[in-house]
């Protein structure tokens, strides 16, 4: 029998409405709504008691309204939830042997082995108690042997509690789960299994690998495995070098402005669309300037992360004006996006309109079928 691994999933409750309730305490205990303050904004999280008149992320702003009309609604600060975001990995990061960060409030942490010298349960209730003593915000965790199962066990551990799911519990823990329960089921996986007569993770295991391929088409492997409980991915190592790049060589040495502003424009653009076809958001933007006698300079600014083209071409525009200061000829220009997170465009919810976001999918949809060129911002033509 393969050796079993011990890997945990730490996830901070209801993280953006956590966060605002440090900086207001009034707020504890009522609904609460973070999102776009207009009819047309959409939400980005809610507190356990809005969830309750049936609100959830990605609905739009009038409806939640509608449905919680007593709730108190705060546009939100992307700023200040990336700083308790940094912080909460800074201390996992002086503790843990490996670990990921998922997305802005979540990590991995495999802890193999550290049972024979500590205990991995222990050393994970003691880090949840330094994350709260740290930061006053609250957590959940689940231990398992993968990551799957661990996900699964933080969502039941909500709020502020901890599961641990040893393998001889994996099935009767999962079984009786619904299968929204499994990360990759979405509605319409979900809704398709539902006419199936499928609800339970039980009766999704019991089905057969061959014939949830025929249904479901590659996913349905994967999907029966989680379902079996079985998830071998391992955690990747999280570093704050991880980073996407771009640069351009003019072909003369230029000063014109319209053509340097067009290149990073573009850059940004196609930086942006790589960043959201990885379901990725950047909390860093460096601008580089090489002059015609070469010598090179960078700036760069932390930023709240995002993934959208609008908010990153404003900073890199910013960074470059502040450092091309000499007027001299440029040779070379270029842009970097690093401390890369897991992350969708849900988190930029807070001042852009659902519409701005439906935008968004679709230009991203046309440039998956028909190419990353097929269609560009007016600004970065030249």
């Amino acid at each position: 029998m393969a050796n079993e691994r011990n890997i945990v999933h730490l996830d901070m409750d209801s993280f953006f409405v956590s966060v605002e309730r440090l900086q207001n305490s009034r707020l504890k205990e009522k609904p609460v709504i973070i999102g776009g303050l207009s009819d047309r904004g959409v939400v980005a999280s809610c507190s356990y008691e809005a969830r309750k008149y049936g609100v959830h992320s990605a609905m739009p702003m009038r409806l939640a309204r509608q449905l919680c009309n007593d709730a108190i609604v705060i546009r939100g600060d992307m700023d200040l939830y990336s700083r308790y975001s940094n912080t909460i990995t800074e201390i996992i990061n002086e503790r843990a042997p490996l670990y990921e960060k998922a997305s802005i409030d979540e990590h991995y942490i495999d802890l193999t082995g550290m049972e024979r010298f500590f205990g991995s349960l222990k050393w994970a209730k003691e880090l949840r108690e330094t994350i709260i003593s740290h930061t006053g915000l609250p957590i959940s965790f689940g231990l398992s042997e993968n990551k799957t199962v661990s996900k699964i066990a933080t969502g039941e551990a909500k709020p502020n509690g901890e599961i641990h799911v040893p393998r001889e519990r994996i099935k009767p823990f999962l079984y009786p789960l619904s299968i929204r329960k499994i990360p990759m089921v979405g509605n319409k996986t979900y809704q398709l299994l539902s006419s199936m007569g499928v609800g339970t993770i039980r009766s999704l295991s019991l089905i057969p690998s061959d014939y949830l391929q025929a249904v479901l088409g590659k996913n349905g492997l994967e999907l029966w495995k989680k379902a079996n409980g079985i998830d071998t991915a391992p955690v990747k190592p999280y570093t704050q070098q991880k980073s996407m790049s771009m640069e351009r060589t003019f072909d003369a040495d230029t000063c014109n402005m319209h053509l340097l502003n067009a290149a990073l424009t573009s850059m940004v653009e196609k930086l942006a669309f790589k960043l959201r076809a990885q379901n990725k958001l950047t909390g860093c933007i460096t601008v580089k300037i090489r002059y015609a006698n070469y010598d090179t300079h960078t700036l760069q600014k932390r930023i709240p992360y995002t993934s959208f083209d609008h908010n990153l071409i404003s900073v890199a525009r910013e960074l470059f004006n502040k450092l091309y200061s000499r007027r001299m000829l440029i040779r070379l220009l270029g842009i970097k996006l690093n401390r890369l997170i897991g992350g969708t465009q849900q988190l930029n919810m807070f001042e852009d309109t659902k519409e701005l976001v439906e935008l968004y999918q679709t230009i991203d949809r046309i440039k998956k079928r028909y190419g990353s060129g097929a269609i560009k911002r007016a600004s970065g033509y030249y």
